[in-house]
């Protein structure tokens, strides 16, 4: 049903293009006197384009006397048309329905991306029952049931993990950069997924009172709160046709004339005044794709010229999203930091857990060499490995790990992890036949241009505010880095729609950038919501106004400054046509203008309009 919706709109797209150019082709022939045909080609403009225009004004009219602009250009047209004036009112025509058309293509329908979330919920089960396991589908899971979740499974419901050890990506739920390692009596959630090691748990929160159905209803919460900005012609649409109306009565009741009021009353529509903002918009459109960026929504720009808050996710969108090792520090004066990394990258090499992969996936990147395979492996879920290499049991994990084999780490050696973890890095701690020997400590990784981001904005007169899943010792550690002065850590998705929502409230209008599926329902509830297209979930994206295709997050300010840019064109415009509009208002009630000439007026000064608004194709803000 989505795809024929999708199909006919396109369709009616193209039907409206090929009027317009039979249109222009037939107001040419008619003003060239090219003329085959025994009617007045202008009436090909009337019919194609004038026809729909009156139409849409009488029905509005009538299911909710909705006045907008198309109602002073249907009187126009008809008044044109009544005293011979084809010309002039095909001219019109033709003219509000370009307009038109180039407002639909620059206002799209939201894409919620509802649908894409609702298939993360998983739509089996395996439930315990009498010893045996049985696969059921997901909605059939009843509180108190125990379920097995085995590696690489979407967790099916909220509850606690009875047996088992293993480590769940929760991204989805918190956007955490790294995955969480959990035992028995841990919770876990629907939706985030069982990395390996299978393990058995118990439900707790089934169906809509599920982790991952929550944040389905916040994502279409947030979206029916979005208010859509109206345009600027059919926001004056009744004090336009009043006065249009008067002026005209007016005229003809002093004059005698009506050829007068007809003139009026064509040069009172609003032509220029509608292309004003939809021709400034598809311009500052096409600059931003050229920066990398995808705008989705056509007022995005107008909202983003707005804000005065910007908020981030950290992980994905200030960072890159994956671990890296960060210091290598060895507690043994004989044993070089490069032995330790090898030695630990070997243990880990065979390794299914994303921070043993970190390890080894940055120790060929740093020595450029293979690792050799450790002679014995064996994973130990929840704590790390145990591997021999070179005829030496290594171990490489956490504490709990070293408390199992009891193995002491010197105080001094304590106070230097101490200050690893305070910075919001995650440790491995190695040990080699049962002596400590160092530890490797892994961040995600900061984006090279976000701090010169973080500088223009403030620049700008932007607040950058830092909205994370993580933990408060990354967060703090990032936003210092960054100078960002305000940060809330441990957000849940409700954590950050709250949060936006508390701040929009006070009257400050808030960007937020983010790129995981957790920040679906930040990026529609804010006033404008960009995504980072590369690295970002398709909800991510689908939820936002705007995505960012490259994830060149150092183009963020030029495309802040060209919203700003649009605005001041799209009010340049609407000054010069409404004061055209004015002046040819004066023309006509002297006489001087009549019904072809005052269209001919206003076909100029939409043309001027026109190329007014190309110059942001090309715009780049100076220094």
């Amino acid at each position: 049903m989505k795809k024929l919706e999708t199909l006919l709109e396109w369709g009616g797209t193209r039907r409206d293009i090929l009027f317009l150019i039979l249109s222009a082709l037939a107001l040419l022939g008619s003003i060239l006197d090219l003329n085959p045909f025994s009617f007045d080609l202008a009436w090909i403009a009337i019919v194609l384009c004038g026809i729909p225009i009156i139409l849409e004004a009488f029905l509005g009219l009538a299911a909710s006397f909705d006045i907008k602009a198309d109602v002073l250009v249907s009187i126009a047209l008809i008044a044109s048309v009544i005293i011979g004036e084809d010309f002039a009112a095909g001219e019109v025509a033709f003219i509000m329905q370009l307009g038109g058309l180039l407002e639909d293509l620059t206002v799209s329908k939201a894409r919620a991306g509802i649908e894409k979330l609702v298939h993360l919920t998983p739509r089996t089960a395996r439930r315990l029952s009498g010893g045996k396991e049985e696969i059921i589908p997901s909605e059939l899971v009843q509180a108190g049931d125990l379920l097995r979740v085995l590696p690489g499974e979407t967790i099916p419901a909220d509850g606690i993990l009875l047996s088992g050890q293993t480590s769940v990506d929760q991204a989805v739920m918190t956007g955490e950069s790294l995955p969480v390692d959990k035992g028995p009596g841990d919770e876990v959630s629907s939706g985030t997924v069982n990395q390996f090691g299978s393990f058995d748990m118990k439900a707790v929160r089934v169906g809509e009172d599920s982790s991952i159905q929550r944040m389905i209803r916040l994502v279409q919460s947030a979206d029916a709160g979005k208010a859509k900005i109206v345009g600027l012609a059919d926001r004056w649409a009744t004090w336009i046709v009043v006065i249009a109306l008067t002026a005209a009565a007016l005229t003809w009741f002093f004059s005698g004339e009506i050829l007068r009021a007809v003139t009026i009353l064509v040069v009172f529509c609003p032509c220029a005044l509608v292309l004003a903002t939809p021709t400034a918009v598809m311009a500052a459109i096409g600059n931003a794709a050229k920066h990398g960026f995808l705008v989705k929504e056509g007022d995005a720009l107008e909202r983003l010229a707005q804000v005065s808050d910007i908020t981030f996710d950290k992980t994905g969108t200030l960072t890159y999203g994956t671990p890296k090792v960060a210091a290598v520090h060895t507690a043994r004066q004989d044993l070089s930091e490069k032995e330790l990394y090898l030695s630990a990258a070997i243990a880990e090499l065979r390794s299914e857990h994303p921070l043993g992969k970190a390890v080894v996936r940055c120790c060929k990147e740093v020595f450029g060499e293979e690792i050799p395979q450790p002679e014995s492996f064996r994973m130990l879920p929840g704590k790390g490995v145990k591997s021999l290499v070179q005829g030496r049991e290594i171990l490489a994990g956490n504490l709990a790990l070293l408390q199992e084999y009891k193995i002491q780490i010197p105080p001094s050696e304590v106070r230097k992890a101490d200050r690893s973890l305070a910075s919001g890095c995650t440790m491995i701690y190695v040990a080699a036949n049962g002596i400590y020997r160092g530890f490797l400590a892994l961040s995600d990784t900061l984006r090279e241009d976000a701090g010169t981001v973080i500088s223009a904005l403030k620049a700008a007169h932007i607040t950058p505010v830092l909205l994370t899943g993580d933990h408060k010792n990354a967060s703090q550690t990032i936003a210092h880095k960054l100078q960002i002065d305000e940060f809330l850590s441990g957000c849940l998705p409700e954590d950050k729609l709250a949060w936006i929502e508390k701040r929009q409230s006070c009257g400050r209008q808030v960007c937020m950038i983010g790129d995981g599926i957790n920040d679906a329902p930040a990026l529609k509830k804010a006033f404008v919501g960009i995504a980072m297209g590369g690295v970002g979930s398709d909800i991510a994206i689908d939820a936002a106004d705007i995505a960012l295709v490259n994830d060149e997050l150092c183009q963020l300010p030029h495309l802040l400054f060209l919203a700003r840019r649009m605005m001041f064109t799209i009010r340049c415009n609407l000054t010069f046509s409404m004061a055209l509009n004015f002046l040819a208002i004066a023309l006509a009630i002297t006489g001087i203008l009549n019904p072809v000439a005052g269209a001919l007026v206003h076909n100029a000064g939409s043309v001027l309009v026109i190329i007014h608004s190309a110059f942001l194709l090309k715009w780049k803000k100076k220094g």
